[in-house]
């Protein structure tokens, strides 16, 4: 038996600069050069293939150059699957068309499918494919691994834009005369304790903070309720954190607290308070004691109250979201909210480049749910509903319905 020692040897000093040619080549060198027997000896030293080195003694017997680049003859190498097996890409697209997204013409498309999954069903229909390939297929067939991304509200209203600018010719009215103008929304409600909180934020490398596992309500506890309110002319916010329920009286008691501190400061010649809202929440535009409570707050200010709300499914173009919650959500982002102290600290911590400044208090007040506004309530409402659009536009007046009439 020849001995593989000094072929294991040499191969181990030659193997890291050597090409898949290149060591063909060398196996089949050193083969030629033992003998009877080589092929095998050669075999047992580097673990080349008999049938890899045999390739490569027909190489050095013919002796003819391959072309520059190439370490194979053309035509060499184990065929694609997708070429071997015709079917397989139509059958690949066919498993994952019931959950594929986006345009079918797009450049860009995705599966939510794993591909343990795909190469599973492949080979339940009879085709021989592992879970690499099929992902190798995927990326050929320009799909991608994506999260889910937040875009869609529902339909749209054919009078959306016209809503949009019915209410920014308003806003840019009031913001000329000198009067405030407010964007308000309810934000996340977000439990209270030592939960997790999206994002990160440096901390001594091995040491992050070590919050609960399951995201449960702690009763003693309960949930923050931030309202807020954006002052677009004053680049201000102001949020109340609620302890209690998302209400209507919330909503206005937040409104009234920001104009008690604030707002007659800022604005001591308003004559009108101009809100944007959106349609649903403690603000909806079907709640009649919404309407109520702005009432008793016109009355108790002197002032009219104009409200305009964004149509259905734009909430998020609401300016207080982009201007005021989204950099309190960057501010106490990876941070446990531990109590209500450290809530209101991070809001009121919550600055940018261009100024924003925001006030937050704790609002341990009480409002419960269910309240009944009766018809006679409604019915004194002191209300101006535009002629566009009068369930989203319209002016609450100081004093009721019947002072009013009396008044004209």
């Amino acid at each position: 038996m020849i001995d593989s020692a000094p072929i294991r040897e040499r191969f181990a000093d030659m193997s890291s600069h050597l090409d898949e040619r290149r060591r063909r080549l060398f196996a089949a060198g050193e083969a030629n050069a033992a003998g009877y027997g080589g092929i095998a000896a050669v075999t047992r030293a580097t673990g080349i293939a008999p049938s890899t080195i045999g390739r490569g003694l027909k190489e050095l017997a013919d002796g003819a150059p391959l072309a520059a680049g190439r370490i194979r003859r053309p035509g060499g190498g184990r065929k694609p699957l997708a070429v071997t097996d015709p079917a397989l890409v139509t059958d690949l697209l066919a498993l994952v068309e019931p959950t594929e997204r986006g345009d079918p013409m797009s450049p860009l498309r995705w599966t939510c499918k794993s591909l343990r999954h795909l190469a599973a069903e492949l080979k339940a229909l009879g085709h021989k494919i592992s879970r690499t390939v099929v992902g190798e297929l995927l990326k050929q067939q320009k799909f991608s691994l994506q999260a889910n991304c937040k875009t869609k509200e529902g339909g749209t209203h054919p009078d959306r834009d016209a809503q949009f600018a019915h209410i920014n010719q308003n806003v840019a009215a009031a913001l000329a005369e000198k009067q405030p103008v407010i964007s308000v929304d309810t934000k996340k409600k977000e439990l209270v304790g030592n939960f997790k909180n999206g994002g990160r934020e440096w901390r001594p490398r091995g040491d992050p903070e070590e919050v609960r596992v399951h995201d449960f309500l702690i009763k003693e506890l309960g949930r923050a309720v931030p309202y807020g309110i954006y002052d677009i002319a004053a680049n201000a916010g102001w949020v109340s954190v609620g302890m209690d329920n998302d209400t209507a009286e919330f909503a206005v008691q937040t409104i009234r607290r920001w104009w008690q501190e604030t707002g007659r400061i800022r604005y001591p010649e308003a004559r009108c308070l101009t809100i944007t809202a959106d349609g649903g929440g403690s603000n909806g535009v079907r709640l009649k004691l919404w309407k109520r409570e702005l009432q008793r707050l016109a009355t108790e200010l002197g002032i009219e109250i104009t409200v305009h709300h964004l149509p259905p499914g734009t909430s998020k173009w609401n300016k207080i979201e982009h201007r005021l919650f989204s950099f309190i959500t960057q501010n106490w982002r990876a941070r446990p909210l531990v109590s209500y102290r450290v809530i209101v600290d991070l809001i009121s911590a919550t600055t940018t480049k261009t100024g924003l400044t925001v006030h937050c208090e704790l609002d341990t007040g009480v409002y419960p749910k269910g309240i009944v506004v009766s018809d006679e309530e409604l019915d004194a409402i002191n209300i101006t509903r535009d002629d566009f659009h009068g369930e989203w536009n319209y002016t609450i007046h100081p004093g009721s319905r019947s002072d009013r009439a009396v008044d004209s």
